[in-house]
């Protein structure tokens, strides 16, 4: 009887972890993920196999997944001839280790090696691109900061980054395996506050119990902390500031809470960009380059809380090589 109770228990879990699962992706639309813009508005989900055949291949950094469908649109009106325009927005650390430097499979299909261009907030990735010979030079066209998101109306009443600490919260948190925002920016944030080891535990894992009924790491964040703080799984995640943007604007149950500088980490936040050497549509891909530096693009950044580029930022320059 006791074991057959614990397999119920067992199967009734991993039943409620689907089910959050499929809420989750149907919420915040998984297709958004890889998305395909036609010229005259239309939009394609889940084809991957146009990361082939596409006029314009990219894949970016996910967190600017609400961008896309007005950048591209915008663009592909200055560019009327390019008619397709495949996009993936994912975790760039995934990109560049499932995609990039190895054949990746999505959904069960085969995805292009060679985009036209990568984007990433961690120039790290485009350094390690140029030290095996497949991009050069790079741009940095937009910055983003962290910030805290927390339930509608504040109910656990959080007020920066130090009430991490707090026993009383159940956080969620970005992985430090394959999303940059925590790899590279939020865990030096909660070192540079001297609470990685409470907050984290040292774990290094994904989508798991960080700290077991504390601290959840997620798989892609700007999913799943939204979903589990709405939903009174969590009261407090790290994001980036254009996420809480994006909540508020779609109406969603949550808010943020600013974390002051340095440790909001907008002073090293830049997102960079380059052509890969195997890309197909290299012309295509220059144009792109030249548009993200246009007052347009920029101004379609900035209504989503991006921070703007300099002229400086935006003047493509070879990639710096990487510290031996």
């Amino acid at each position: 009887m006791i074991k057959f109770k614990k397999l119920y228990i067992c199967i009734l879990t991993l039943a409620v972890t689907a089910m959050s699962s499929s809420a989750i992706a149907a919420k915040d639309g998984k297709g958004h993920d890889y998305r395909t813009f036609m010229t005259g508005g239309e939009v394609k989900y889940g084809q991957i196999g146009d990361s082939y055949t596409a006029d314009l291949v990219m894949y970016l950094a996910g967190n600017q997944f609400m961008v896309m469908e007005e950048l591209i649109q915008d663009f592909q009106k200055e560019n009327p001839n390019i008619k397709s325009v495949y996009v993936e927005t994912i975790p760039p650390g995934q990109i560049l280790k499932g995609q990039l430097l190895k054949q990746g499979i999505i959904e069960g299909q085969k995805t292009s090696m060679t985009p036209d261009l990568f984007a990433s907030v961690n120039l790290g990735h485009l350094k390690k691109l140029k030290g095996k010979g497949m991009m050069n030079d790079y741009i940095i066209y937009t910055h983003n900061k962290l910030e805290l998101m927390v339930a509608k109306g504040n109910p656990k009443k959080i007020s920066g980054p130090k009430d991490l600490a707090r026993d009383d919260l159940v956080q969620s948190h970005p992985n430090p395996l394959t999303e940059g925002i925590f790899k590279f920016y939020g865990s030096q944030m909660l070192k540079d506050l001297g609470l990685y080891e409470k907050v984290t535990g040292g774990a290094k894992c994904k989508s798991c119990w960080a700290v077991p009924g504390k601290t959840w790491f997620t798989s892609r964040h700007h999913r799943e902390t939204p979903y589990r703080i709405e939903n009174g799984e969590a009261d407090v995640g790290i994001v980036w500031a254009t996420e809480v943007v994006e909540g508020l604007k779609r109406g969603r149950g949550v808010e943020g809470v600013a974390i002051p500088a340095p440790y909001n980490m907008a002073h090293k936040v830049g997102y960079a960009i380059g052509i890969l050497n195997e890309g197909k549509d290299q012309a295509n891909a220059k144009r792109f380059l030249n548009y993200l530096g246009s007052d347009a693009a920029q101004d379609i950044y900035a209504s989503y809380g991006f921070g703007r580029a300099t002229k400086k930022e935006l003047t493509v320059k070879p990639i710096p090589a990487s510290k031996k």
